[in-house]
């Protein structure tokens, strides 16, 4: 098997199996998990980017205003949605966790076509409606809004509009992202202990293990994504995304046993319909356009 396959399955694996380290350490309160994964996955980060002897390349890459103020704004959108997803884990919502990063794909192609100005052909706004009909069931099945599927959707595809147009790899993205939120996160992390209600030291040697381990866990899967993005195309990374959503998914229903009702398995049923007709509609297309090219 292809290399680059083998390395994206494993990252979109690992950050499948995501809920079950946040649930190992759901005694610490979101936010303070939160700090914990900033604070230790840059200095992981800045670790590895010194093993490689990458650090006169790093400082030079960041030294542009533009640059600092591009990742400051990723930061905020990846501090969102990291904060909502491990709280949305431990406080019992696993399935709907799984549901954002099951549309946050044609979120995307939304926010493509609302900020990029991106084109859709005919046939792929049938699954863009679709997923929102799903959104739609789900919310007036239920009488509130599926805002933690939501908010981790657009946060996660806002998140990637910026990267689009962003100059570092992930390496640097991801060290100078962390970098900007270290200060705000160390501060809390502080004034948390100094007031009594920190985690850190209090619970036991095992989820101090945890949360320092927050770092590792948060940029392995990340490296493995990057160097596997350079060994396969982007159809084939699409096809692969959905191992993350359906491992929580299952996760949440099997392993946490949350409920899974006939209305959230009608909604969640005419959203992964959506997907697979988004997925027939791009297969088919770029089938059409291979015949039709010249040789």
């Amino acid at each position: 098997m292809n290399k680059g396959i083998l390395q994206a399955t494993g990252a979109y694996f690992l950050w499948g199996l995501l809920p079950i380290y946040w649930k190992a350490i759901q005694a610490v309160p979101a936010p303070q998990i939160l700090s914990h994964r900033i604070v230790w996955s840059f200095f992981f980060l800045l670790g590895v980017i010194l093993v490689l002897k990458d650090w006169a390349h790093f400082k030079s890459s960041i030294a542009s205003r533009k640059t600092v103020l591009i990742y400051t704004l990723a930061a905020c959108l990846l501090a969102l949605n990291w904060l909502t997803y491990i709280w949305g884990v431990n406080a019992g919502f696993i399935v709907e966790t799984s549901l954002g990063y099951f549309i946050n794909p044609l979120v995307s192609v939304i926010l493509g076509v609302v900020f990029l100005h991106e084109k859709l052909r005919p046939t792929q706004w049938l699954p863009v409606g679709l997923a929102a009909l799903g959104v739609l069931y789900l919310t007036f099945s239920y009488g509130a809004l599926p805002w933690i599927a939501l908010v981790l959707a657009f946060s996660f595809g806002l998140y990637g509009l910026v990267k689009k147009t962003a100059p570092l790899g992930a390496l640097h993205g991801l060290t100078l992202e962390t970098g900007i939120l270290f200060l705000p996160a160390g501060i809390f992390l502080i004034y948390a202990a100094q007031s009594g209600s920190g985690a850190f030291g209090h619970l036991g040697p095992v989820p101090d293990l945890l949360l320092v381990f927050t770092g590792i866990v948060t940029a392995l899967p990340l490296l493995m994504f990057s160097s596997a993005a350079r060994k396969i195309n982007l159809s084939t990374l699409g096809v692969l995304q959905y191992i993350a959503p359906t491992c929580q998914f299952l996760i949440g229903v099997i392993l946490y046993h949350e409920p899974f009702t006939l209305i959230r398995l009608v909604g969640f049923g005419i959203i992964w319909f959506a997907l697979v007709v988004y997925w027939l509609e791009g297969m088919l297309f770029r089938r059409t356009m291979s015949e039709v090219s010249p040789a």
